[in-house]
């Protein structure tokens, strides 16, 4: 490092040898023909000396000086302490991080694994609710007509529905209607003459609905029967009393 003296000790030589008598310049010469300077006066060589004292120099740059008044050099502006070159400085380590990633190498998966996917899964059809073509029509009548989009409905009141009592029909009418119902498809296949494809089955139908009534006729039978014995029963409780006091 240089000390601090330096700038002002180099200001002063300058100054110094500015002041040391110049040759008249002679022709062709001028800035780029600057003439050497072939020796510094005495005084200038003590004031130099006093001056490298006191600004405490190294003895290379005392060197330094020396050698140039001696060759008759202009003296240097600046002198390093070590070395005449310009020392070199590190440059500065860019503070920027350089990731090192690796190129993307191509992955190919096999066919079992893309087939196990949903990649070839087509979608389902989905089908969309139909416009009503009616109300489409009544829409734009509306519009051309009044401008508005809808019309407003009038309230109308709404006949309260009385529900009617259906009485349950009888299982043996139902049968009944059933039998006439198979006899009379079986009349129009003979008419068309395709009554062997469905007799077979019809007389199947026609029996299993006739053993069904016969059981619900002897049901009603047996209890047609228990309902006459109970009221034959209790006439005989009520007679017994007025038989016995006839008697007495």
């Amino acid at each position: 490092m240089l000390p601090r003296a330096l700038p002002s000790f180099f200001q002063g030589i300058t100054m110094a040898s500015q002041e040391r008598i110049r040759p008249a310049v002679a022709k062709g010469t001028g800035f780029w023909h600057v003439p050497t300077v072939k020796e510094y006066s005495q005084e200038t060589q003590e004031l130099l000396k006093v001056m490298m004292q006191e600004s405490k120099l190294t003895c290379f740059q005392q060197r330094h000086l020396v050698n140039c008044m001696k060759r008759g050099d202009a003296l240097p502006i600046r002198c390093y302490p070590t070395s005449s070159r310009e020392p070199e400085f590190p440059k500065p380590v860019s503070t920027k991080v350089f990731l090192t990633t690796n190129p993307p190498r191509p992955h190919l998966r096999p066919a079992e694994i893309c087939r196990a996917g949903n990649a070839y899964v087509r979608e389902k059809f989905k089908p969309q609710a139909t416009r009503d073509l009616e109300k489409e029509k009544e829409r734009l009548q509306n519009i051309f007509a009044t401008g508005k989009d809808k019309v407003e409905k009038k309230t109308q009141n709404k006949s309260v529905k009385v529900e009617e009592i259906v009485p349950e029909q009888d299982r043996f009418d139902e049968l009944v209607n059933e039998i006439q119902d198979r006899q009379n498809f079986l009349s129009e296949m003979e008419a068309l003459g395709q009554s062997k494809v469905y007799q077979g089955i019809i007389h199947t139908e026609i029996s299993q609905k006739l053993q069904e009534m016969e059981i619900i006729d002897k049901q009603r039978t047996a209890e047609l029967k228990e309902a006459m014995a109970k009221s034959f029963n209790i006439g005989i409780k009520h007679d017994r009393p007025s038989t016995g006091q006839e008697d007495q």
